[in-house]
């Protein structure tokens, strides 16, 4: 201890003896000791009680600018309840920054960021560009629903889906419908929402020009390759045996160039589509045409299984649908060498869902491809692919069928042991089995 802070310690030691030496010769003069000392002691104690409470009183009203100075019991307290409160304001300070970072961030950013509370769904707070994308207006949209403030999008059943909604894609802005735009719903905390939207017009429409180029050049090859299919049909490779492997081959590659521009055109039809026809699928009789025609294709060569597992229908297009399915069969019989086998199963899955998955124990696929194994002309192998027959295009087509179904392609696979290509379909695609087709299932 210092010596001014053991001075101190003397003097207010000095000042409780002499108080009590006070009150005991007044409790002598008066006969009456003990009372007297008692009173002195309380004192003593009142006093510094109130002198800590005036040092507490002024920092509390921050009227402690400036680190005290001097020693003593006193000033050391002082010291500590100083760099006390010293540290809580730049605490503070540090966290009004980060704030303030924070928010100018968010509004600096292209898409539009609002906080939704996942228990009411009301708009909490939107950075600047949720103004000219949402049309979300301060202080009028603050606390408001969103659906409401967010009219006419169809965000009452997406909502509904919460931490499972899928991005709406290509939606209308409520403020101008020309402008189009991508929302991503985002559950970042227990209590709260993230919506962001993204305006995505000019990707749509370089998009929609594409696909335009796409069907209008596929179109206008379909005539000039029909011709050609057809002249080569009429040519006899027995009048000229020497040029028997060279027609097979352009009758061969023909038939490839016709395929591709159907599935082009096909594709090109379905992304031009919002919906597609609503109709009572009987998979019964769907499984047992993709067993035959997986038995025309595989010639022998497979050993082919169809199970209902299910015992339901499905709601869509009958078209669509048995041409999503049937190109996950061909590739399945394409990409597995003779001897293998092929399952073709309609299974229940979880919460309701049921699933229609084509099984293989082919080549399989490296983990690496398996992310953009349904993009338009991707190829784990494009030699393989070619002898086999394939477009590139099967796999491209069954996602935008599934896509327009409210359905999902996962697939598993493993290099070596085959794949798995399942076609996920949500509760409310099920259907009660129609009783006119009970046994259309059997082989």
């Amino acid at each position: 201890m210092s010596p001014n802070a053991r001075s101190a310690w003397f003097r207010t030691l000095g000042q409780l003896l002499l108080v009590l030496a006070l009150g005991l010769a007044a409790g002598l003069l008066l006969g009456q000791p003990w009372p007297a000392l008692t009173a002195a002691a309380l004192g003593v104690v009142a006093w510094h009680y109130w002198r800590l409470r005036g040092v507490l009183l002024r920092l509390t009203a921050r009227q402690r600018l400036a680190p005290p100075s001097g020693e003593g019991v006193w000033n050391e307290l002082d010291r500590l309840l100083y760099r006390s409160q010293a540290e809580m304001r730049t605490r503070k300070r540090r966290l009004l920054a980060m704030l303030r970072a924070y928010r100018a961030a968010a509004a600096a950013l292209p898409d539009a960021i609002v906080v939704v509370d996942r228990d009411t769904q009301r708009v909490l707070w939107f950075n600047e560009a949720a103004t000219p994308l949402l049309g979300l207006h301060y202080p009028r949209h603050q606390g408001a629903a969103l659906v409401a403030a967010l009219r006419p999008l169809p965000l009452a059943q997406w909502l509904a889906a919460g931490r499972n909604a899928e991005p709406l894609t290509d939606v209308a802005s409520p403020v101008d419908p020309g402008m189009r735009l991508n929302l991503r719903l985002i559950p970042y905390s227990e209590e709260l929402w993230l919506l962001v939207a993204r305006d995505v017009t000019r990707t749509m429409r370089l998009e929609h020009m594409r696909r335009d180029f796409v069907a209008n050049v596929s179109h206008e090859l379909r005539t000039p390759l029909t011709v050609i299919h057809g002249y080569l049909e009429m040519l006899d490779p027995d009048d000229k045996p020497d040029w028997a492997p060279m027609l097979a081959e352009m009758q061969r590659q023909s038939q490839r160039m016709n395929q591709l521009v159907e599935d082009l055109l096909t594709l090109s039809r379905l992304e031009a589509q919002d919906h597609l026809p609503e109709e009572h699928v009987a998979m019964g009789p769907m499984l047992a045409t993709l067993r035959r025609e997986a038995e025309a294709l595989s010639q022998g060569r497979h050993r082919i299984s169809a199970v209902d597992e299910v015992g339901l229908d499905l709601l869509g297009s009958n078209k669509e649908l048995h041409s999503a399915f049937s190109n996950l069969v061909s590739n399945a019989i394409r990409y597995t060498p003779a001897g293998g086998e092929i399952v073709i199963r309609f299974a229940r899955e979880p919460e309701g869902c049921a699933s229609l998955s084509v099984r293989d124990t082919g080549y399989g696929i490296p983990a690496a491809h398996l992310p953009r194994i349904t993009e338009r002309f991707y190829r784990v192998s494009n030699s393989r692919s070619r002898e086999s027959g394939g477009t590139g295009l099967g796999l491209a087509i069954v996602k935008h069928v599934l896509g327009l179904h409210h359905a999902r392609l996962e697939i598993a696979s493993e290099v070596g042991k085959g794949s798995v290509f399942a076609c996920r379909f949500g509760p409310e695609r099920l259907l009660p089995r129609d009783s006119r087709h009970a046994d259309a299932s059997a082989a």
